[in-house]
């Protein structure tokens, strides 16, 4: 649809509104004898605000989980003990079990590769790993940088001690795994009791976050770009703000209906882009893989008045007003409209003396 027809049809949803309900003084009979019964119309205030309003097009994603990691072995042995799957393994839990003794999981971008001790090379592992002995609680006099020192050595046994692993003040090949975050246990890529070796996926899962992940036409991505604001629409009903977090380089085949990629063929979809979105905030209800809506702007006016949709009156000549409340007074103000933002519900407009702040009439919900 495109931005005069969205606008058009923002505008008739308005006209509609107005001759049902937000008229707020409905006439009816036909053709009887003295003035037509009145209808009232509960009202209630919404207030003026000056806020960011765009025109947006809807598009299809998939309610999921921020991040796709891959939780490797580090070293080899017995696979004893794995965390079930929907558990969420944190900074300092016990990734899985090896031999009978935890692998515990610290966050960073660069895999365990080498054993920690005194008199080793500096790295950016170093780092890592120092900066997780701080978040856990033993940092005294630890500086976080690429050198494994004395104050290192400490930490390590500090942690090691209430870890209940041998207290060596070095950190062994295969005692730590690294990951960028948080891991929700997704699925097993061995089972127990099965032998694993070095570099070899134990389990896999994503981060905590919550996030949306669609499959955008390339036609379409002129208007998505990393950090754009958007509105996710719940399955619920209920809305939540979120930001495009990454999109897609490479367009890829749309899988067919028999799982292959598209070839070209009549049934087969174009290409496509993956974008994902980051969703703010709690989610109650929460269902994963749920269909949700992403509403994402064409076109948007920054720091505008608007009011809610609703309190949009009709008045002859195609044209609209507004009631404003005062202190027990009110007083009609004819408004020029901009865009329409039917997703949060609200309109453009501007009126004299309307400002932000004041109260405007709306219906009452179920009015």
């Amino acid at each position: 649809m495109t931005a005069r027809a969205r606008t058009a049809a923002a505008t008739g949803a308005v006209l509609a509104v107005v001759a049902g309900a937000s008229g707020w003084a409905i006439t009816s009979g036909q053709g009887a004898a003295g003035p037509p019964p009145v209808t009232s119309v509960a009202t209630g205030t919404a207030e003026v605000v000056r806020t960011d309003v765009a025109e947006r097009h809807q598009l299809g994603g998939t309610l999921g989980h921020t991040g796709d990691y891959d939780v490797v072995a580090t070293a080899p042995g017995t696979l004893t003990r794995l965390p079930a799957v929907g558990a969420v393994v944190e900074r300092g839990d016990a990734a899985y079990e090896v031999d009978g003794s935890p692998v515990v999981l610290l966050y960073g971008a660069r895999p365990a590769w080498r054993s920690f001790a005194l008199g080793m090379t500096d790295g950016a592992d170093v780092r890592q790993l120092e900066s997780g002995l701080r978040a856990l609680g033993y940092g005294s006099g630890l500086t976080v940088d690429r050198h494994f020192s004395a104050a290192t050595a400490r930490a390590v046994r500090r942690w090691q001690r209430a870890a209940h692993l041998p207290v060596t003040g070095t950190v062994p090949l295969g005692q730590i795994v690294f990951t960028p975050g948080a891991v929700r246990i997704a699925g097993h890529d061995v089972d127990v009791a099965e032998q694993v070796q070095p570099g070899a996926a134990v389990e896999h899962g994503t981060g905590e976050g919550r996030a949306v992940t669609m499959a955008v036409e390339p036609r379409q991505l002129p208007t998505v770009r990393v950090g754009q604001p958007v509105v996710v629409t719940l399955p619920d009903g209920t809305t939540q703000p979120g930001r495009i977090a990454s999109v897609g380089a490479v367009a890829e085949a749309a899988p067919t209906s028999d799982g292959g990629s598209g070839n070209g063929g009549p049934d087969d979809a174009g290409p496509t882009v993956p974008v994902t979105v980051t969703v703010a905030g709690a989610i109650r209800g929460f269902i994963d893989q749920a269909e949700v809506q992403v509403a994402i702007p064409d076109r948007t006016h920054p720091g505008v008045l608007a009011v809610p949709i609703t309190a949009l009156r009709a008045v002859p000549g195609g044209r609209y007003e507004v009631v404003v409340t005062s202190g027990g007074t009110s007083r009609h103000v004819p408004v020029e409209t901009g865009l329409f933002d039917e997703t949060t519900g609200m309109a453009e407009v501007a009126g004299p003396g309307l400002a932000e702040g004041q109260k405007v009439e709306v219906p009452r919900d179920g009015a």
